[in-house]
């Protein structure tokens, strides 16, 4: 090579290096986060897709403060110590904002890197007390979500359960986890306030597939209504062999049973079960348009989808409004505003919990979930 093809060469790369690092000046990089793989990876990809949606919107109006925002991908699969090692790889690659994570058991560890790093995380789907009420008692100001909490949501099914099944034995089952200990706890608590008195408090463990003693037990007690706490996977189990083993009670979950995923594990047996989830957004005036382009696409944007959407378009908002990506800064900001989403006029509390969730009962039928409206 001739000394003046070598000096192309080196002038290229340098030209090279140089556009990288205009590209990257000129970029804001968020994350989503959440089971991209493992058994939970339909919410994964709810949550992928609203990122990828939102992402594409922003950046076509113009993206923040002149800069476009590049989007990274992370995998937890909902286990707490792959949360962690994925929050820092976040850290590394310079993200200011989380869109994240699914599973309470993920956001509570991750929680920790992202404040002792300064970036904001928002989550769509984390509803345990303790990631907001924990962080609140240690003076961090970086948790925010748009979801609702396990409370709330507890208060919902655990008054229905003390109404309609008063006099009647109804079993409380959780699956150990944050989110599903959390929830099952929430409920049984409405539920004792308003009278009634669980006949069987019982725990099972993730990623288990034969309930049959389990069942056996509940039909010996004659149970008339099963609240479970815990994901769709072994809800789902769980319902098909109660439906199997003739356990004819009235089964009733959360917002993890919001996936089609369900229906594919309990075929038939899954008609009548109870859920409860937020009033439907895909059905709010405020998201019809992005509802449009995810159709467009053929994809239904159920579950967390539009909630992580929605924290990605509040985010954006809340960078213009304090000209910065700083933690600290967008936290003064959100508590100091409301934003209007896909998912409707969101507000924070001093907890950065959201104002005022709402939660309704859904029913599972014939292969769909449907909200139950009142009256």
């Amino acid at each position: 090579m001739t000394r003046f093809a070598k000096f192309l060469v080196a002038a290229g790369a340098f030209l090279a290096l140089g556009a990288g690092s205009a590209m990257a000046q000129n970029e804001i990089v968020v994350a989503v986060v959440g089971p991209i793989t493992g058994q939970y990876a339909s919410f994964g990809e709810q949550m992928k897709r609203g990122a990828e949606q939102a992402i594409a919107d922003i950046n076509a109006k113009g993206g923040v403060m002149g800069k476009k925002l590049k989007l990274l991908v992370g995998d937890d699969a909902c286990d707490p110590k792959q949360a962690v090692a994925v929050a820092n790889q976040m850290v590394g690659q310079k993200a200011v904002f989380i869109d994240g994570h699914f599973c309470s058991g993920s956001s509570i560890p991750a929680s920790a890197v992202y404040n002792e790093n300064g970036i904001l995380q928002m989550t769509p789907a984390s509803t345990n007390p303790a990631l907001t009420d924990d962080a609140a008692k240690k003076g961090w100001t970086n948790v925010f979500r748009t979801c609702g909490r396990d409370d709330a949501q507890g208060k919902v099914a655990g008054d229905y359960l003390a109404t309609h099944y008063k006099g009647k034995k109804v079993a409380i089952l959780h699956d150990k986890s944050a989110y599903g200990k959390g929830l099952a706890d929430e409920t049984k608590k409405a539920m004792n306030a308003k009278g009634l008195k669980e006949a069987m408090y019982e725990a099972y463990t993730q990623g288990d597939k034969d309930f049959s003693a389990l069942i056996t037990k509940m039909k010996q007690a004659g149970i008339a209504a099963v609240y479970i706490g815990g994901y769709h996977t072994e809800a789902g189990l769980m319902v098909r062999q109660a439906s199997e083993q003739g356990l004819k009670a009235q089964f009733i979950s959360g917002d993890a049973l919001v996936t089609d995923e369900f229906w594919k594990i309990t075929g038939k047996a899954g008609e009548g079960v109870l859920m409860t989830f937020p009033p439907d957004p895909r059905n709010l005036p405020t998201a019809k348009a992005v509802v449009a382009e995810f159709t467009a696409a053929k994809y239904d944007p159920e579950g967390y989808t539009l909630y992580t959407y929605a924290a990605l378009q509040v985010f954006v908002e809340a960078a213009t409004q304090a000209k910065s990506t700083k933690a600290a800064d967008l936290s003064k900001t959100l508590h100091a505003h409301k934003y209007q989403t896909v998912i409707g006029t969101i507000g924070f509390d001093k907890n950065g919990d959201v104002l005022n969730p709402e939660y309704v009962f859904y029913v599972w039928h014939d292969g769909k979930y449907a909200e139950i409206k009142k009256g």
